[in-house]
């Protein structure tokens, strides 16, 4: 029989909360299997299992759940990788696009504190200077 997980499996493995999981699954991203009474049980699969580490190492690269589930949907279809590693890369040029725009913000920002705290330093000197006096 082919691996399965619990929900409780996949959130210990993966280190993240049952409510996340289940909002994953809420958003098409997994699809467990049911079982038990009434289908209570969510039983997830190998697949779901690599969906959900393809989810996540999306999310660490700034992906929405949306673009990462339309990533990894593909992977799903017909074993021509040609569109799927094309999408892909437009996606990863949008982001490193913001990333590049977030960093040039953040230098821009360091240099304004950069600039402030050496004013600062100056008048402190000044003052510490003056009262010395």
């Amino acid at each position: 029989m082919a691996n399965i997980y619990t929900i409780s499996d996949l959130a210990q493995e993966f280190d993240l909360t049952t409510r996340a999981i289940r909002f994953y699954e809420d958003m098409g991203l997994l699809e467990p299997e049911r079982s038990g009474p009434g289908g209570r049980n969510r039983v997830y699969s190998a697949r779901d299992r690599t969906r959900l580490k393809l989810t996540l190492r999306a999310k660490r690269l700034g992906l929405s759940l949306t673009e990462a589930k339309d990533l990894i949907d593909m992977y799903d279809s017909p074993r021509d990788t040609v569109p799927q590693l094309k999408k892909f890369l437009v996606v990863l040029a949008e982001h490193r696009q913001q990333l590049e725009s977030q960093l040039a913000d953040l230098q821009a920002t360091m240099d304004e504190v950069k600039t402030h705290e050496k004013e600062t330093r100056s008048l402190l000197a000044k003052a510490t200077k003056a009262s010395s006096s």
